[in-house]
Parts: structure tokens; sequence; C-alpha cells
């Protein structure tokens, strides 16, 4: 199974006072790369994320979205400063003093001021907080997963169509390379007979010539090479897995000798069979890009 780089999951986990929610969702990228989004609270638990992702993902970059909504009614504590208020205190009592102001500091005051009561919120139990967190991340990483090897198959089978269409137009550049020589051959006798009239013609000059250039435009390496580039991609992908680095390397060789090819045609009917395979060629590079 192969699969493609672009996906989307998405899990809820319902606690008693909290729901984690999860989201992720990924484009192509050479490596992978990933962002998180968490809420503050949760950050101690980032390496763990991202050790969670790498056993479901080896390339792409993904954004991940993590939420979660406490609805207890003990997930904040108020505390109180003592020395946050002496401070206050004392600072208030120099101002008196020094400005000749009378002192009318009262208890209200003083506790709104910054620091002397705060809300804190607890944090809980971490082992059970990662517990919920990492069952909704495992459930939107399986869900993500889904959709890129649905999505993986669907590439799988186009490439495996245009791979077999290629196959057969390099079985036409071969099948048209004798004709190629024969038509040679008898464009080059004609134009000898032609300026030579009556005379004798060299035939062993003539075959030489027709030699030399048979073995100008033969393209026999080109193609065993690029039939069996053809077909250890498509072993390739019916072997799946984590191929997409190899494919694009197989499709570079494909190219060069497709561009071999087209450089030694001499020929329209063959030209047009490696344009064809060019850029059936470009197509296939360009799926792969897809592929993790």
């Amino acid at each position: 199974m192969i699969k493609s780089m672009t996906g989307f999951g998405r899990c809820e986990n319902l606690q008693a006072d909290k729901k984690f929610t999860v989201e992720m969702k990924a484009v192509n990228h050479r490596y992978f790369d990933v962002n998180i989004k968490m809420p503050k609270k949760l950050s101690i638990f980032e390496a763990a994320v991202r050790g969670c992702l790498k056993d479901y993902i080896q390339r792409g970059k993904v954004d991940v979205f993590i939420t979660c909504e406490d609805y207890s009614d003990t997930n904040y504590s108020l505390k109180y400063s003592e020395n946050m208020a002496r401070e206050y205190v004392n600072y208030f009592r120099q101002m008196a003093e020094t400005f000749g102001l009378r002192d009318d500091l009262t208890v209200t005051a003083l506790g709104r001021c910054p620091e002397v009561l705060t809300l804190e919120e607890q944090t809980g139990d971490e082992e059970e907080i990662w517990a919920a967190l990492e069952k909704a991340l495992t459930g939107a990483c399986e869900q993500f997963n889904a959709s890129r090897a649905r999505e993986g198959e669907a590439l799988r089978e186009d490439l495996l169509g245009k791979l077999e269409h290629m196959l057969d137009n390099v079985d036409l550049v071969e099948k048209r390379y004798p004709a190629i020589i024969r038509e040679y051959r008898e464009k080059l006798t004609e134009k000898v007979k032609e300026l030579l009239g009556d005379a004798q013609m060299d035939e062993n000059r003539l075959a030489a010539e027709v030699v030399l250039f048979s073995d100008k435009i033969c393209t026999d390496e080109e193609t065993v090479r690029l039939k069996s580039h053809i077909r250890s991609m498509m072993d390739v992908l019916r072997e799946g897995g984590s191929v997409g680095r190899k494919l694009d390397f197989i499709a570079q060789e494909m190219n060069r000798e497709a561009n071999t090819i087209l450089s030694k045609a001499n020929d329209l009917e063959t030209s047009n069979i490696a344009i064809d395979l060019k850029t059936e060629i470009e197509k296939v590079r360009e799926q792969i890009q897809n592929i993790e």
C-alpha cells in the first residue's frame, strides 16, 4: 500500500470533565515537517506528540491542531501572595509620607493590586491527561492515514496505467527502428542510382553507409534500460510502503533515456513517440510528488 502525502484526520475524546480534539492535515514536502498548535498548558506533551506522529508519518508538511475543553468546576484556584501585598503596603505608606497624602488603603483596594490575588489553573494528573490526549491523537492519525491510503491507491492505479502506456510506446520505438533502416536504404539506393545513371553501384559502400546510419540512430540500449526502469517502478508501486523518493529517482532515470531516444530520432514518427514518452514521464513525476 502506498500513501499520498495529503490528507486530513480528526478525532475527539470526551472524558468526564474534559474533551480533547485533534485535527491534522498535510501537504507535500520533501521531508517530515510538523507544526503543532496546542494550549500552553499542554505544551509539556509536545515531544510525546511528535513521537506519536512519527509512528504514522514519514514525509509531508503536517499541521496539527489540539484543543482541550475543561468542564470541571475545580480547575482553578485562588492564590494569595502575602509578600506582594506587603510590598504594596510599604510603597503606599512611603508615598503618603513623601507627598503628605492621607493613607486610605483598604483590604479591598489592596486585593485589586496586580499579583496580590491570582487565579491559577490546576494541571491535574499528567499521566491521565496524556492518556486522554494520546487517544484523540492516535484516532486522528488513523483517520488521517486512512484518507491518505485511499488517495494513494487512486494514485497507484493512475500511475500503473500511465506506465503501461509508456511500455506500449517503447515497443513502438523498437518496432519502428527496422523500418527506418529499410526506408533509409531504399532512399539512398534511389539517390545513388539517380546520380550514377547506368554506372555500376558499389554495394559495399552502400552497405557501409547504411551501417553508419543505423549505428547513429540505434536506441536499443536506451529502450532496454527504459523498459527496465518502467517495470521497476511498477514493481515498487505494487510493493508499496514509503517509496516516494525511490520513485522520483527512477523517474529521473526514465527521463534521461527518453531524452536520448529523442535526440537520436531521425524519423518523425519516432520523434512523436519520444515526445509522448517525455510527456507521460513528466506527468508521472508530478504524481510522484504526492506520494509519501
